[in-house]
């Protein structure tokens, strides 16, 4: 006889789901097939722990397998798996109702969202896999068995408000889920799902790594023309990641990571680690060669590729790396997240972060080991990723330490080599506490900077800093091993002996302040337009005067940045410091002794002014003045 059709009605806050996972959730309707054969892989992973551990003991779990079945006649899309199935009950309770707390209000949330990103990631909360399948299909068909058992359920619905079930006789144990597909709709999002080749591009980049051969029969023709089918395979269930480190070879990392990079050098190290406790997961991270063209775009991608339980969930998955390692590749996946987790439940999810920062002391660690253990390939990688890893410096303050250890800069010490910090100070001269540095844009400008002369002919090492990201990240560290960083361009420096080694006496300094005392204060009200002081140098040699900033101010390449994004800067007059024995500065005071209001003073104290910005690599207020004044005293000396 015929089994009776029983005919329910959908859990009322399950309806307004199916409403909102059709018509509104998702953007890219791929995800459907994800989710069936993430369904089905779990059922295949239930029976065969049921089978070792549990009351189906010598069931038969020796071909494992999920199938995909395409009708194209009927027009309709079977995901099969030869699983633990389900009873009557597990159906109506699992696919009729939603037993989630709270439910209901989020919906209501939902539907007062009307931004898509916010949606999406609201209907993140639930467990939604199986509801997908109404956004390709009109009606979805569900026969299955659950093992032990002697007799299957039918469960079919056009996702509309109300679903049938009925006993069903003579079916496999396993689930098959059959789609009765909608026709193909660009406009709408929906691929021909009845394409051998869309199937196998979904499978490839949602599901490829289930360890469960996923099958599907291809028709083909052979050399005399006659239509053949064969089964194939369309996943790899190579998941490297899952493999001990010892069975996977270099040319598997290799392989693996040009594919998810699209690289064609091979990485430059490789990270494999697996975490177990509270949260399990895996991971296999790489430092690429050579940095990608758009590593400091702003449309540049940054985050490793999540996976859960071997199902693709996301690229690019921020939450798990800082945007200043956005260089790293590779996967991590997680075994206790939801396959619905969304983005936003992940950057506030406490394992979640706790899994990034391991990832990240990971990554740094294996930098340090490669600066200890190969410096060549050390100093490549740096060269590469340098720039991204000092953005660290004001992003990550957990890590200020680790960070300040992995930098490398050129120096005065090695015209070719770079330097680390730890080589720095074990290279510092006795009763040194301070490491020195000059920002600049280029090499050449920062070494023939009139703020070079004492240190170059003291013998005093200075860190030649010439990224833009320099000039922000050494005012926000205060120090490197209990040594604090000090531009040779701002402050006070006293170098505390001259320049021939003789330390100077109080008396000299004091003599020299007397001899000065009338001209710094006539050159500081006359240059008020662009100093705030006119003082004595101890920093230069050779060339006649420097200019320089107050301790805690703003250096000019900063401001041009601030300004250049936008922003507001006030003016920030500096100092001009003078060489004492300098001839020009003798001279000058000399002048000014005999007649302070002669005119051509003026014109010399702006020429000095200007030569010291020029010498710095600054932009002069007025060009054309400038040389004009500078033609006219040339004119006069000839």
């Amino acid at each position: 006889m015929p089994s009776s059709v029983e005919t329910l009605e959908f859990q009322a806050e399950t309806r307004q789901l199916l409403r909102l996972v059709i018509h509104s959730i998702y953007s890219n309707k791929d995800i459907f097939l994800r989710e069936l054969i993430s369904n089905a892989s779990d059922a295949l992973d239930k029976l065969r722990l049921e089978s070792l551990t549990g009351s189906l003991a010598g069931v038969d779990i020796s071909d494992l397998h999920i199938s995909l079945e395409v009708d194209r006649d009927a027009r309709t899309l079977t995901v099969r798996d030869n699983g633990i199935g389900m009873t009557r009950d597990d159906l109506v309770e699992l696919i009729g109702t939603i037993a989630k707390s709270g439910t209901a209000g989020l919906l209501e949330k939902i539907k007062e969202s009307k931004d898509a990103a916010t949606t999406e990631s609201l209907i993140g909360q639930f467990g939604v896999g199986f509801y997908s399948a109404f956004m390709v299909a009109d009606k979805v068909t569900v026969h299955t068995r659950r093992a032990g058992t002697d007799s299957g359920t039918q469960w079919e619905s056009d996702g509309e408000g109300s679903y049938t079930i009925q006993a069903a006789d003579d079916l496999p144990v396993g689930t098959s889920v059959t789609l009765h597909l909608k026709p193909a709709d660009s406009e709408d999002g929906l691929a021909d799902y009845l394409s051998e080749s869309k199937i196998r591009q979904i499978v490839k980049r949602y599901s490829d790594f289930i360890r469960w051969p996923i099958r599907m029969a291809t028709d083909r023709t052979d050399a005399d023309d006659e239509a053949t089918s064969d089964l194939d395979t369309l996943n790899s269930m190579k998941a490297l990641w899952a493999r001990p480190r010892s069975e996977v070879t270099e040319h598997e990392y290799n392989e693996f990571y040009q594919q998810i990079s699209h690289d064609w050098l091979p990485p430059a190290e490789t990270i494999h680690m697996r975490a177990e406790g509270t949260f399990e997961y895996e991971a296999l991270l790489f430092i690429p060669s050579q940095a990608p063209f758009d590593l400091y775009s702003r449309e540049s991608k940054s985050g490793v590729q999540l996976y859960v339980k071997r199902v693709f969930i996301m690229d690019d998955c921020e939450a798990l790396m800082p945007n200043y390692l956005r260089f790293v590749k590779g996967v991590v996946d997680a075994h206790d997240l939801s396959l619905n987790v969304s983005r936003e439940l992940l950057q506030h999810d406490r394992q979640i972060q706790g899994v990034r920062r391991r990832l990240v002391k990971k990554v740094l660690g294996a930098l340090k080991d490669m600066q200890a253990k190969d410096a060549e390939r050390y100093t490549k990688v740096w060269a590469q990723f340098g720039r991204a890893l000092k953005e660290g410096l004001l992003e990550d303050t957990d890590n200020t330490e680790a960070l300040l250890e992995l930098v490398s800069a050129a120096s005065t010490h090695d015209p070719e080599k770079t330097t680390t910090l730890r080589e720095y100070v074990e290279r510092m001269k006795d009763g040194q506490n301070t490491i020195y540095y000059l920002t600049g844009e280029t090499r050449a400008m920062v070494e023939n900077s009139p703020h070079m002369e004492a240190f170059a002919a003291k013998g005093y090492e200075v860190l030649i800093l010439t990224d833009p990201i320099d000039e922000v990240w050494v005012d926000q560290v205060p120090a490197f091993d209990g040594h604090r960083l000090q531009s040779i361009a701002k402050g006070q420096v006293d170098l505390d002996e001259s320049a021939d080694g003789d330390k100077e006496t109080d008396a000299d300094k004091a003599q020299r302040e007397q001899d000065f005392a009338a001209l710094l204060p006539w050159l500081t009200t006359t240059l008020s337009d662009h100093v705030k002081q006119v003082r004595l140098s101890s920093r230069l040699t050779t060339s006649a005067a420097c200019i320089v900033g107050d301790a805690h101010d703003v250096t000019p390449t900063l401001e041009k940045m601030y300004r250049a994004m936008g922003q507001q800067m006030p003016t920030v007059k500096r100092i001009l410091e003078l060489n004492p024995t300098h001839p020009l500065i003798t001279a000058l005071r000399t002048a000014h002794h005999a007649d302070a209001e002669a005119p051509a003073l003026k014109e010399i104290a702006e020429l000095i002014y200007g030569s010291a910005l020029l010498a710095e690599g600054g932009d002069l207020p007025d060009p054309a003045r400038f040389t004009r004044l500078l033609t006219d005293h040339l004119t006069r000396t000839l």
